[in-house]
């Protein structure tokens, strides 16, 4: 699988980690930036992440910034993104196994290295069910995305 990673300099102390971790997964990693703590804008990075993913460069994408709420909430914002902040393993994989989550944030602030590395680890190794349920209401969400989408820039 081919995983986007970008950060901001919130995220930036936990990227090298998370690197590591996805390669020794068996993934490719696509650098998404940042490269230094320098101040930088956090939806910049979740644009590069939710654009790699939604394009086909990327199969999943994971985006660090300092609480992963913001990071989340510009990522969503691209039409075909699934992104939700998690800092326990259960929400990391079963936002992929019901509701197809295909970019996972993370809070740099929040969480350590360890625990950073668990969440990749149950988001990258879970799939979508399937279940006619989970089925169901993806397309529910998918709906509410067409009905808004390209109403506001």
């Amino acid at each position: 699988m081919r995983v986007a990673v970008g950060t901001d300099h919130g995220g930036y102390a936990l990227k090298a980690d998370i690197f590591d971790e996805v390669r020794a997964l068996g993934h490719v990693v696509v650098d998404k930036g940042t490269d230094s703590t320098d101040p930088v804008d956090y939806p910049d990075y979740a644009d590069a992440v939710g654009l790699s993913v939604t394009s086909g460069e990327a199969d999943r994408g994971i985006i660090l910034c300092g609480s992963g709420v913001g990071a989340s909430i510009a990522a969503c914002k691209i039409a075909g993104v699934r992104a939700a902040v998690c800092h326990d393993t259960y929400s990391a994989h079963q936002g992929v196994e019901h509701d197809d989550m295909n970019v996972l944030t993370i809070g740099a602030r929040i969480v350590g290295s360890e625990l950073a590395r668990e969440l990749v680890r149950s988001f990258l190794g879970a799939t979508f069910s399937g279940d006619e349920r989970h089925v169901r209401r993806l397309n529910k969400v998918l709906a509410i995305e067409a009905r808004f989408a390209g109403t506001k820039e």
